[in-house]
């Protein structure tokens, strides 16, 4: 049965791939590789004003960022919408829905004695008996479901338990509007029928969905998918997640500096866990990932957190997996520092050496980046407020003094120039930071900066020396 399983991601092209379907798409990716199913993705763009191309190329960016490859190829809903005006016609042919010819004028009363009232907006079935012979010639007529009235709907949800919903609370569903265009509701019950969707994995903000959904697979005479409704995503202090939060675009995340790897095993632990593991390769998300394991409670998104993480894997990566990553996000935030993708060779070369000592301490691509400022700098370089602190009169003498026994220096390394400066502040009675201090502000324009002897081997004897003599003293 496991070769059985489909799963599928559905978001709406309206937007960017945000946060929460990020982790949704997650799940339904984790639960296919589980159980040795397929994912499929569906771009539910029946909304023709609000659809935009823009949006479906950021869901796929951001899908394949993500390291989230789906199934076959993207299935389009519009593009099914003859066959969804098929399945309602089908319902209207049994008589498990109708035609209903009530005007906005009076669909407008029956919200305001709604309302007025203090009771759930619910089309009173006015059209559901009556004969079409009555029917009003100006009115273009919706086809709604001709919804059980007695009794209850139920949903057996993997995540929220038993959900129970009486029938007599679920009013006749619009099915097809009146210019034609199939309803939300219908077309992903005849999507998800048709595409052999076996797990409905999605936000618990459609498990009413799940009832009316459901009322249509009774009507169609079709099994219903098992469902899983996953709680949302809040913000740290507990409330709906906002953009100060975090609800941003996957993009968003990408030039923030986020690995995939840590934006994916971040996502993974919200709402999941599995013991008290909190880091996962992707083989151990799929081996442990399971749909009991996911809480009822909404997910608190932390910053914090997600920094931490990413710094952790930013340590672990691959010294030339960095600098590629780096590159990758040179389009958004390179043009600023004076960079732009690709790297020239000699600074991909740079990078790569330098990389053991900048990622020690970066939490982020972009952290790390501007901790390499050293390595792209123009000269002269530009100095920050601290380091024209260092290289006052004292500092730039100091400088001057230790050229000459680093310009004897024979074979330039970080071993050989530490001995070299070590040797001259002994010689002259003076602490090793009096002299490294004057020497990193010089070679980086910072106060701080990865190893000073390991930047000036990977700059080299030629600039290092070049940085220095531009803050000697003039004249």
């Amino acid at each position: 049965m496991s070769s059985a399983v489909v799963t599928r991601f559905a978001p709406s092209p309206t937007g960017y791939l945000h946060i929460g379907g990020a982790r949704t798409a997650l799940f339904n990716w984790l639960y296919a590789r589980r159980h040795g199913g397929r994912m499929l993705l569906r771009i539910e763009d029946t909304d023709r004003e609000r659809s935009t191309q823009g949006a479906i190329d950021a869901i796929l960016d951001g899908m394949r960022w993500l390291g989230l490859d789906w199934d076959g190829d993207v299935i389009y809903q519009y593009a099914r919408a003859e066959r969804h005006r098929e399945v309602a016609e089908s319902l209207l042919a049994s008589g498990r829905a109708y035609r209903c010819y009530a005007t906005q004028e009076e669909l407008t009363q029956m919200r305001e004695a709604a309302r007025a009232e203090g009771r759930p907006l619910r089309y009173d079935g006015r059209w559901r008996d009556r004969d079409p012979s009555d029917a009003p010639a100006d009115v273009k007529p919706v086809i709604r479901l001709r919804a059980p009235t007695e009794g209850e709907t139920v949903v057996e949800d993997a995540v929220q338990g038993r959900v129970v919903w009486q029938n007599r609370d679920l009013d006749d569903l619009v099915l097809l509007r009146s210019d034609g265009n199939p309803t939300y509701m219908l077309a992903v019950v005849v999507d998800d029928h048709d595409m052999g969707v076996t797990q409905v994995i999605r936000g618990d903000d459609h498990l009413t969905n799940a009832a009316r959904q459901g009322q249509i697979y009774g009507a169609l005479g079709w099994d219903m998918p098992s469902m899983a409704h996953i709680p949302l995503i809040h913000g740290a202090d507990g409330a709906k997640l906002s953009k100060r939060h975090g609800a941003l675009g996957v993009d968003a995340y990408r030039d923030l500096g986020y690995l995939p790897a840590a934006l994916r095993n971040y996502l993974v632990r919200l709402g999941w866990s599995h013991g008290d593991q909190e880091v996962f390769s992707t083989d151990e998300m799929i081996a442990a990932f399971d749909l009991k394991a996911i809480g009822r409670s909404p997910a608190r998104f932390d910053f914090a957190k997600l920094e931490n993480l990413n710094g952790l894997y930013i340590r672990q990566s691959d010294d030339r997996a960095l600098v590629d990553a780096v590159e990758t996000i040179l389009p958004g935030i390179g043009a600023e520092r004076g960079l732009a993708a690709p790297l020239g060779p000699e600074l991909r070369a740079r990078l790569e050496a330098a990389m053991p000592g900048l990622k020690e301490r970066a939490k982020t691509l972009v952290e790390l980046l501007d901790s390499a400022y050293y390595l792209y700098a123009q000269r002269p370089l530009a100095l920050d407020d601290k380091a024209k602190a260092l290289l006052g009169a004292d500092g730039r003498a100091r400088l001057a003094a230790v050229m000459p026994a680093l310009e004897a220096v024979p074979e330039w390394s970080a071993a050989a120039t530490e001995s070299a400066v070590r040797s001259f502040a002994e010689t002259q009675g003076l602490k090793l930071g009096q002299i490294a201090q004057p020497l990193r502000a010089a070679l980086t324009g910072r106060t701080t900066s990865p190893p000073l002897f390991d930047v000036m081997a990977v700059l080299g004897r030629e600039e290092s020396l070049g940085r220095l003599r531009d803050q000697l003293p003039q004249g």
